[in-house]
């Protein structure tokens, strides 16, 4: 049986071609993900809002292969609403579906907490609107947002077409920008930054969390599977 170890369901953005992918190549053995998608054009407020009306009827078709958490992707469908938004959806989903459920945004407060940061950094691939939701959520929950630059994108699918080394480029030149910065945070889950991941650790001296490696991450832990994976960072190397 595939998933005898765990399985973890994920609720997808439907044009996201990179957090399912990154999750496939990384999953333990005895792991399987379970995806489904709710509709998203435009990773707007009123592109989100429409996404966000989508939750329990995602949620109740993924709970039908009896996995054992669900996660809602797409960092921005929990925050573009404010603080708290993120514990609304996993309510909705558990209410729903009686399963366990987090969001990427949910896990990425976990996991900058886990590692102990406080002063970020901050690579998006956002619209600037997009972009002042999420440092406003960061504060409300005890960061202090030193920089933070985005690629400037409004369409998911285009976000899923930037290349690693881009990613990368673009976390080392926020870090570059604020040397009080203890951590990195790379939010988008259709941004490619698997790839980069391990090289930005090496070359700022800085620990990375990002959207698919924390959702990765926190899903795991829920589901009691505390497995080192090699090559995603501090995160999953030692916590």
């Amino acid at each position: 049986m595939y998933g005898w170890r765990a399985k973890i369901g994920r609720i997808s953005p439907s044009p996201e071609t990179v957090g399912c992918e990154e999750w496939r190549h990384a999953l333990p053995e005895g792991v399987c993900l379970v995806e489904t998608r709710t509709l998203l054009h435009d990773v707007t407020v009123e592109g989100l809002s429409e996404t966000v009306k989508q939750v329990e009827r995602a949620a109740v078709g993924i709970a039908s292969a009896e996995v054992d958490v669900i996660l809602q992707a797409g960092t921005a469908i929990a925050f573009f609403r404010g603080l708290g938004h993120d514990l609304e959806l996993i309510n909705r989903i558990r209410d729903a579906t009686g399963i366990r459920a987090t969001t990427t945004l949910t896990a990425v407060v976990a996991a900058l907490r886990q590692l102990g940061i406080t002063r970020l950094a901050v690579a998006t691939s956002y619209l600037p609107d997009i972009d002042a939701r999420l440092v406003n959520v960061l504060h409300g929950s005890g960061f202090e947002v030193v920089a933070i630059r985005g690629l400037g994108l409004k369409k998911s699918i285009d976000m899923g077409k930037v290349m690693p080394d881009e990613t990368y480029a673009l976390a080392k030149q926020v870090a570059r920008s604020a040397p009080n910065a203890d951590g990195i945070l790379i939010s988008c889950g259709n941004l490619r930054s698997f790839e980069a991941i391990e090289a930005l650790e090496k070359d700022t001296g800085l620990p990375v969390v990002t959207s698919n490696q924390a959702g990765l991450w926190q899903a795991l832990r829920i589901v009691g599977v505390h497995e080192q994976l090699p090559n995603l960072g501090q995160l999953l190397r030692e916590h």
